[in-house]
């Protein structure tokens, strides 16, 4: 048997290398095409877009090998059909079972191996891509500017449009300048031509404008307008250089550049002042009700619930704990969480209402009861919406790695039962697969952060449909009526027409036996 898993395996190597190599050529190519703006016309070191190009692989390769698997073993297993392979074993007595096991144990490592891909690799890689995109986009390099765009010289603060540019005098015509660095005042600067170069040591960006006109509007009063008309005028600009500067530490990170445990820890957090939100507004609300007072719809219909979640992350993080070695850490006085005075909890930012329970009279409306209970509720929804946000992207970091082991359980009862399917039935099933493996994917995503449905249930439907699937039709295997003759596209595509065609004249039938019992 021995022998026989490591060919099995064998057939396997080849087409999940190429698979996965297209496949990530494919998706790193429209990844780079979508960023490509960025790069260009900068001036970039070499070393900086071949890391750029780096930092992109994971993010496309954890797409992929679910999708190379799944490529992998249809062709595989469809071409030890066709070639009558399967045959053969299972006239010298060796079952399908037996062919199917060392794949199935190689897809249990490969899962293994994409969770801590996942957990590990893929966030890191994310964060330092997050990181390098933010510092290619503070360079500016003059040459950047483009006629008849609103070009960001400085970001939030200094927008300039020119109608032509001469890169070669940098002369520039038909002029307009939004300057917003100060908050007080909007001011747009009109000028017929000017020129521009760089100053102090290429750090700056000096502007000559001729023949124009400032329009100088206060933020506070909009009615009043100061015109001021030039025949020259020197702009400014400090701070933009044409060099390169990298970032060397950045601790902010977003869910998708969080590990399991940050993300989890993250949460724990998030739910912890959920709860602390929870109990005060059930108190106000329910007092607030009894003292008459007419709460908002948005009060009354408010669930106050924790969205609910099965734990994964907190089990994954405590094998990780009993594995790897503990390392002592600092506790913070912050790390407890304590009730405030006036419902505010550690992380809260809004205002803080000491507000004591029964002051208000039955029927009478106090604001400041009001307004206490609606940040209440605010806390609660933003505490809900990271609680969903951050269970969603550790459910779909588990997803993704066990869809290698589903997609090996689908693929070779589908190969298996039309053997002389080919390329065509490898594509066209894969297609078919991945499109509706993804949107299932992408609809739960937003199901889920929206609210609507718990992350577990959202995030591993598309799962469980694909692995019911596979079971119905492992059960089926072995029990095929057609043979290695038959079982192409065409078969497949004819047994599909074959009972759409029952099906609709089932429903003719029993209409005309229903006209005639009429």
């Amino acid at each position: 048997m021995k022998i026989l898993h490591r060919y099995v395996l064998k057939e396997h190597v080849g087409p999940l290398t190429f698979a996965l190599t297209a496949l990530t050529s494919i998706l790193l190519l429209q990844y780079i095409g979508k960023h490509f703006g960025e790069l260009v016309g900068k001036g970039l070191p070499t070393l900086v877009i071949a890391e750029f190009f780096g930092l992109s692989v994971p993010l496309t390769v954890a797409l992929t090998l679910p999708m190379a698997v799944l490529v992998a073993t249809l062709y595989a297993f469809s071409r030890l059909a066709a070639e009558n392979e399967i045959t053969a074993l299972k006239a010298s007595g060796v079952s399908l079972i037996n062919v199917l096991k060392p794949v199935l144990w190689a897809a249990l490592g490969v899962t293994l191996l994409m969770v801590g891909f996942n957990d590990q690799v893929l966030p890191r890689s994310n964060h330092r891509l997050a990181v390098l995109q933010r510092d290619i986009a503070q360079k500016k390099p003059t040459f950047g500017l483009r006629e008849q765009v609103i070009n960001e010289v400085s970001p939030g603060k200094f927008y300039l449009r020119a109608g032509h540019l001469d890169e070669a005098s940098n002369v520039m015509r038909e002029v307009t300048i939004y300057d917003m660095a100060d908050p007080t005042r909007r001011r747009t600067i009109y000028a017929d031509s000017g020129n521009m170069r760089m100053t102090n040591g290429m750090s700056d960006l000096e502007m000559t404008l001729y023949n124009g006109h400032t329009e100088d509007v206060p933020v506070n009063n909009l009615a009043e307008l100061q015109r001021l008309y030039f025949n020259v005028d020197l702009v400014r600009v400090r701070g933009v250089g044409n060099q390169f500067q990298k970032t060397t530490s950045d601790s902010y990170k977003s869910d998708r550049e969080m590990t399991v445990c940050e993300m989890q820890q993250a949460q724990d957090k998030a739910r912890r002042e959920h709860a602390l939100a929870q109990g005060e507004f059930e108190k106000k609300r329910a007092a607030l009700r009894k003292n008459g007072i007419k709460l908002s719809k948005d009060v009354l219909s408010l669930n106050s619930n924790a969205p609910w979640d099965i734990g994964l992350g907190s089990l994954y993080c405590n094998a990780v704990a009993l594995i790897l070695p503990k390392q002592a850490k600092a506790q913070s006085a912050s790390s407890t969480p304590q009730r405030v005075l006036g419902g505010t909890s550690p992380g809260y930012n809004g205002p803080v209402q000491p507000i004591t329970m029964g002051q208000a009279k039955k029927g009478e409306i106090n604001t400041a009861d009001l307004a206490l209970i609606e940040n209440l509720r605010l806390r609660l929804q933003d505490s809900s919406q990271l609680m969903n946000s951050y269970g969603v992207e550790i459910h779909k970091k588990f997803a993704l790695a066990v869809a290698c082991f589903v997609f090996v359980l689908l693929g070779a009862p589908i190969a298996l039962r039309f053997p002389r399917g080919g390329v065509g039935l490898t594509i066209g099933v894969s297609l078919f697969v991945f499109a509706l493996y993804y949107i299932c994917l992408i609809a739960g995503e937003s199901i889920a952060k929206r609210g609507l449905m718990p992350a577990v249930v959202s995030m591993w439907m598309a799962n469980v449909i694909f692995s019911l699937v596979a079971l119905w039709l492992l059960a089926k295997m072995g029990k095929e009526s057609s043979t290695a003759r038959g079982g192409d596209m065409k078969e497949m595509l004819g047994a599909i027409r074959g009972s759409i065609r029952s099906r609709i004249g089932w429903k003719d039938r029993r209409v005309r036996r229903e006209r005639i019992a009429a």
